[in-house]
């Protein structure tokens, strides 16, 4: 069995594909989580006594400090979507990440995956991918070996994403095309990215790479919310949201997170502004296919999860005609 490697945010819908792909290649795995009863279930993704379960905030030193004790390797993947809170982005995806790196560094830890995202840039107007970037930085500052993982949108039988809003074409009449829909997506599969972590730290030659990772095919998200119906099959306008309204959407978003905090928002103002760019790989950074691992289609994996938003749920007949 190899090392001991620490998992930040192990208890996350990637999080939890991670700390299994880590563990079928032999690591011995240290969950590091605020709330240790979300991982309860891990242990179960190893042997007997591979992987555990500690309790670790990004935001106190002395808690990272303890979860890394003894780790050969650490993988951060601790992220939020939206702020709610003391859960903040500076907080989290900048002074969070400079934390576990500075306290990696200063415990001779040098094989280090810091989760980041396609878009995250200093000059954006998203406090999302600013404070990516500045994690990216504060990470290499650290530890110049760092290896950064920048995933497009993620999906898979968990997502807020292909869920969200099948979920939102059972009731609503309407889906939301922000801004036209005319944004362009570049969706990777969870499992694949999972698996794309865990080789990162494998291979001698990812010391200090940057890895975009995106699936096979791109699409608008035009195209994706067209998607979500032919699977759920549903009939829905798909009503194009200029970005003025979808601001306005995004503030009432921004306040249902502020006062409910753990009912998701369906779109906040940050990710507004996400929206205004398209979510897709430069091409200029090596992705998927250096790391030994092929991309998986959303029309291999969704279809698998989304069947259960259709009248009758898996007793419904195949989806071709929309009711």
């Amino acid at each position: 069995m190899r090392g001991l490697v620490t998992v930040f945010g192990g208890t996350g819908f990637v999080g939890r594909q991670v700390v299994r792909s880590l563990a079928r290649q032999g690591w011995r795995v240290r969950v590091a989580a605020r709330n240790v009863g979300r991982g309860y279930r891990l242990r179960m993704l190893g042997d007997v006594g591979q992987i555990e379960v500690v309790q670790a905030n990004v935001r106190n030193a002395a808690s990272v400090a303890r979860a890394l004790d003894g780790a050969e390797a650490c993988v951060n993947l601790v992220g939020i979507l939206y702020e709610t809170g003391r859960q903040r982005f500076q907080s989290i995806h900048a002074m969070g990440a400079k934390l576990v790196a500075e306290t990696a560094a200063r415990q001779g830890i040098t094989n280090f995956v810091q989760m980041s995202a396609l878009g995250a840039d200093a000059d954006s107007p998203s406090k999302y991918a600013r404070t990516k970037a500045m994690g990216e930085t504060a990470v290499r500052e650290s530890l110049p070996s760092a290896i950064i993982i920048r995933p497009s949108v993620v999906f898979g039988q968990e997502d807020g994403l292909y869920n969200k809003f099948a979920a939102l074409s059972t009731f609503s009449p309407a889906l939301p095309l922000v801004g036209g829909g005319e944004t362009r997506f570049q969706p990777v599969y969870v499992g694949d990215v999972a698996a794309a972590v865990a080789k990162a730290l494998s291979l001698p030659e990812a010391a200090g790479q940057t890895y975009e990772l995106g699936g096979p095919a791109t699409y608008s998200f035009r195209e994706m919310m067209e998607f979500v119906l032919r699977e759920t099959g549903r009939s829905r306008v798909l009503l194009p949201l200029p970005w003025f309204a979808a601001k306005l959407v995004g503030q009432v978003g921004d306040v249902q997170a502020a006062v409910l905090g753990v009912i998701a928002p369906v779109l906040t103002s940050d990710q507004v502004e996400l929206l205004r760019a398209d979510n897709v790989v430069s091409g200029q950074a090596p992705g998927l296919a250096e790391l030994g691992v092929e991309a998986k289609t959303v029309e291999a994996i969704a279809p698998a999860y989304l069947y259960r938003y259709r009248k009758g749920g898996q007793y419904a007949a195949t989806p071709e005609g929309a009711f």
